[in-house]
């Protein structure tokens, strides 16, 4: 928006640094009665908006009053701007994202200005009333980050360590920790745990060259090793330091350090070590970020699923949540405008598909849990989000609201053509993304078949991004999103990376936020990471940098170019019309005039509609081969179940 007149208008607003901010606690409230507080740390940063906005969590650590959290948070500073900073301390005894339910062990309000200028910063925790947490206090270290995109691979294992458990073996875990500023040790990493084991074998670990040694090679790191305890009282082993450079050596041949229990030492004269560690593999590898592969010409490739079924509400009333008004925007169209907006500068024909679900559609009124919004499954694709907009509002007239609410066969849907562009890899490099925008009003009916699908999909180039529309209890969605925990299918199979994204549209209608922005924002920050950890697990780097070839709106992307021509009433390879022929449609299109987009099929077309997208033969009217059925409604509006149906539920006989 332009500047009012009068009014200078301010420099675009630029990044000054990246921050890096660690926490840790002391002598915090013990809310559990037969154990110790499991704290977790929360950090919220002011917006824009003047808002305050959650921007990320630590671990939960289990049994501590005195946890030093090894997950940072990695923010923007801005030297011209006040920024808020809230950090909360909860103690966690559940798994639900919601905090609500969990006990308070009290908070710290500052600004990112003085975490960085008084870094380390320790406060004391405070109640919400302004009170004193007890004697808990709170220690916020923050380091600007200096780095080029490097990431360290180590895999460690042990031998011959000491036991510490009576009754069994011990069970350890690995500690990684750089020094600060002030002298002190300031961990980066913990591993996890393997029980009764004395020769683990840890997980292989990735640690930012940043986060483990600022970037200096010969930096000392320490490398501590503990027996877990689960009343939180665990029991040192032994630790040893290496530099960087010394644990590099171990791509050529393992590098073994021994642990030093310094207590044990000044005991026995004739202690030796309470182990050995072992580095068997260390790496420096080069972290390719979200727009080397956006300038090696990756498309993003955008479509929408938009939720049907009659829980939505009759469409002819303004409580629907399909109501159409013209001078606001329902949410389903709020939210697609939001994040096709975003999705659309990385798309360079700019056609999306867009799918429904749960409706009875024309002109047999059977139920579909897979239709194209435009009538046309060959052709789904829309030109630009008003194309989609045009055809929702358009379909929206000629469709029965039904159910039930079944989402996994669009997931599938897209996920082939995410696996017909996988296969193109070898040949292509990182050329396709899919982005899959998923609209509904409530909980899934098929949650058991969309774990599979998503499972299924978390090894291909896709993302799913779900959202919530309306005011129905969604908190059943959030086992879909992986960021509390890995989801897993019916049969136990776990995703192979993240891809889900939920959120519901009325977290953002809250008074002083910009509603769209925000959403996307929210709903696409995971977006680049999920895009560089793919093609990292394939070990895929960014095709060389090159121009864009100029492209004319409406035809098909190169990549789909050439592809074999779908057959006749069956969805194509890729959405829309794979060409025989670069430009060309297949044999079984041709000689049939072209498909505007949002516009019915051809056996719909008996006249030029009045709008793109509408199949009517008059304005307002419908199609010939509707004419006579019972009249809708209202005019334009399909006949609509009455009475209590549930969601999911057929509507009440007549």
């Amino acid at each position: 928006m332009a500047a009012p007149y009068g009014v200078p208008q301010a420099a675009e607003q630029q990044c000054l640094s990246r921050v890096e901010l660690r926490v840790e606690c002391r002598n915090l409230i013990n809310k559990d009665v037969m154990s110790k507080s499991d704290p977790c740390a929360v950090m919220s940063m002011s917006q824009r908006g003047g808002y305050m906005a959650e921007v990320g969590r630590t671990e939960n650590v289990k049994n501590c009053l005195d946890p030093k959290f090894s997950k940072s948070f990695t923010v923007s500073y801005y030297f011209e701007e006040v920024q808020k900073v809230k950090i909360d301390v909860y103690d966690l005894d559940n798994q639900t994202p919601d905090l609500s339910d969990d006990d308070f062990l009290g908070q710290i309000e500052c600004t990112l200005g003085e975490l960085v200028s008084n870094s380390p910063y320790t406060k004391p925790l405070l109640l919400r009333n302004g009170q004193k947490a007890g004697n808990g206090s709170i220690t916020v270290r923050a380091d600007e980050i200096k780095e080029g995109g490097e990431m360290v691979n180590i895999f460690c294992k042990a031998k011959k360590l000491d036991n510490k458990d009576f009754m069994g073996k011990s069970d350890p875990y690995l500690e990684i920790l750089r020094p600060a500023s002030d002298g002190t040790w300031q961990i980066v990493h913990r591993t996890e745990v393997k029980k009764n084991d004395l020769n683990p074998s840890w997980r292989p670990l990735e640690l930012s060259l940043f986060s483990l040694c600022k970037g200096n090679y010969k930096e000392n790191v320490k490398l501590d090793v503990y027996d877990w305890d689960s009343d939180g009282s665990h029991d040192f082993i032994g630790g040893c330091t290496a530099t960087l450079e010394e644990m590099l050596k171990a791509s050529a041949q393992e590098v073994s350090l021994p642990l030093i229990n310094p207590k044990k030492k000044a005991k026995k004269k004739s202690y030796t070590n309470s182990g050995v560690l072992i580095v068997s593999s260390c790496k420096v590898i080069k972290q390719h970020t979200f727009l080397e592969y956006i300038f090696g010409g990756m498309q993003i490739n955008f479509t929408v699923g938009i939720d049907f079924t009659a829980s939505n509400g009759n469409p002819a009333q303004p409580t629907s949540l399909h109501y159409i008004n013209p001078y606001q925007p329902n949410e389903y169209m709020q939210a697609i405008r939001a994040v096709g907006d975003v999705c659309q500068d990385y798309d360079s024909d700019k056609m999306f598909p867009a799918l429904g679900f749960g409706a009875k559609i024309p002109p047999n009124q059977q139920v579909s849990h897979e239709f194209a919004i435009n009538f046309n499954m060959q052709n789904p694709f829309c030109a630009g989000i008003d194309g989609v907009l045009q055809a929702y509002t358009n379909c929206i007239r000629y469709v029965q609201l039904y159910g039930p609410t079944n989402v996994a066969p669009i997931i599938a849907h897209v996920a082939r053509f995410a696996a017909a562009a996988q296969k193109e890899e070898s040949t292509k490099g990182a050329h396709a993304y899919f982005i899959l925008l998923l609209l509904t009003d409530g909980v899934l009916s098929d949650m058991a078949n969309v774990k599979q699908a998503i499972v299924d999909a978390s090894s291909l180039p896709m993302s799913l991004i779900i959202v919530g529309v309306g005011g129905a209890d969604f908190s059943a969605m959030n086992e879909l999103d992986g960021d509390d925990g890995v989801l897993k299918s019916s049969s136990g199979q776990p995703v192979r990376r993240d891809i889900v994204q939920f959120v519901p549209f009325r977290e953002f209608k809250k008074v002083g936020q910009s509603t769209p922005a925000e959403l996307a924002r929210h709903v696409l920050a995971e977006v680049p990471k999920q895009v560089v950890e793919y093609y990292k697990i394939k070990g895929m780097k960014p095709n060389p940098k090159r121009e864009a070839p100029p492209m004319q709106q409406g035809a098909p992307p190169p990549q789909w170019q050439g592809a074999p021509p779908a057959q006749p009433g069956a969805p194509p390879t890729q959405p829309g019309a794979p060409p025989t022929q670069p430009g060309a449609p297949p044999t079984q299109w041709q000689g049939a005039p072209p498909a505007q987009p949002g516009a019915p099929p051809t056996q719909w077309q008996g006249a030029p509609p009045a709008q793109p997208g509408a199949p009517p033969t008059q304005p307002g009217a419908p199609p010939t081969q509707w004419q006579g059925a019972p009249p809708p409604q209202q005019a334009g509006v399909p006949p609509y179940p009455t009475g209590g149906s549930g969601e999911g539920a057929p509507p009440p006989k007549p």
